[in-house]
């Protein structure tokens, strides 16, 4: 099993990688821009040499990189449309750069257009995004949302709908997060349920899609359709849900990332590994 989980670029994309190590992480996430602004710092060289360097040196690979929040390729708001797209598009460019696989984003919000409309909308950009990317290495994942508010892809039908709108199907896929599916409603905690859940993923999207995990605890009650992050075991999804995960063999390959809660020493990072590692057996 790979096990990691998002680590901060402060001070350089090369400093996610020594944090990861820091963290006791096999891979990592990271953004690679500041997540909260449109525009990104052009990467520096020196940075990108370092970068590189330092995954050799410490063997901490990347296994993702997660889009800036600000972006919404569903809006119904043109202007914010394109701002979105062209970021997007910005971020995608970078992972090329730094040899990044994936790249995962929240598929948007419709803000009152419509689901159907909103997710059409979504595919028209990836296309677009596709035609315009030269010699793109990179898959863009679909990350499973909460289904708070108007955000899209709370069902694995949705997601799947997008898919199938995607031309360049060898550079789409789906990031499932373990928080977001259980406050949509799917159960994942009791193991007759869990496999039923994953039939229905394979079924519906297919595992061979199913590039990165997510392995969020979930403060919520199952169905809340709240998305708040909990640390593992601490949530409503407990220690068994996590178990199904790390000890289902189809998903051996997949990195299981943390998305929880941390300080500065990563402290918490470092605990909630150790707790996913001892659920292996």
């Amino acid at each position: 099993m790979l096990f990691g989980a998002h680590e901060s670029i402060a001070g350089g994309v090369h400093n996610a990688i020594l944090r990861g190590q820091k963290a006791t992480c096999d891979t990592i996430q990271m953004f690679n821009k500041s997540n909260n602004q449109w525009r990104a710092a052009k990467l520096k060289p020196d940075d990108v040499e370092k970068y590189f360097r330092l995954i050799d040196e410490t063997g901490v690979t990347v296994a993702t990189s997660h889009t800036s929040y600000l972006i919404n390729i569903a809006s119904p708001n043109e202007e914010l449309a394109e701002k979105s797209y062209k970021s997007l598009k910005e971020e995608m460019e970078r992972c090329n750069i730094l040899k990044i696989p994936n790249l995962v984003m929240h598929p948007g919000s419709h803000v009152g257009s419509g689901e159907e409309v909103g997710l059409k909308q979504i595919a028209v950009y990836i296309n677009r995004l596709f035609d315009d990317l030269n010699n793109n290495t990179v898959t863009l994942l679909l990350e499973t949302t909460a289904g708070q508010g108007t955000n899209l892809g709370y069902t694995f039908e949705q997601l799947a709908f997008i898919i199938d709108l995607v031309d360049d199907k060898d550079h789409i896929g789906v990031c499932m997060d373990t928080c977001h599916i259980f406050a949509a409603g799917y159960p994942i905690v009791d193991p007759k349920e869990y496999k039923k859940t994953m039939k229905q993923f394979d079924d519906i999207i297919g595992l061979d899609r199913l590039n990165i995990i997510h392995m969020n605890d979930s403060k919520k009650e199952f169905g809340s359709k709240r998305d708040r992050h909990e640390h593992i075991g601490k949530g409503f999804i407990g220690l068994d849900g996590f178990r199904n995960f790390v000890n289902d063999r189809r998903l051996k390959k997949i990195p299981m990332i943390l998305e929880t809660p941390k300080s500065e020493d990563l402290k918490e990072d470092i605990e909630n590994l150790k707790i996913l590692r001892g659920l292996v057996e």
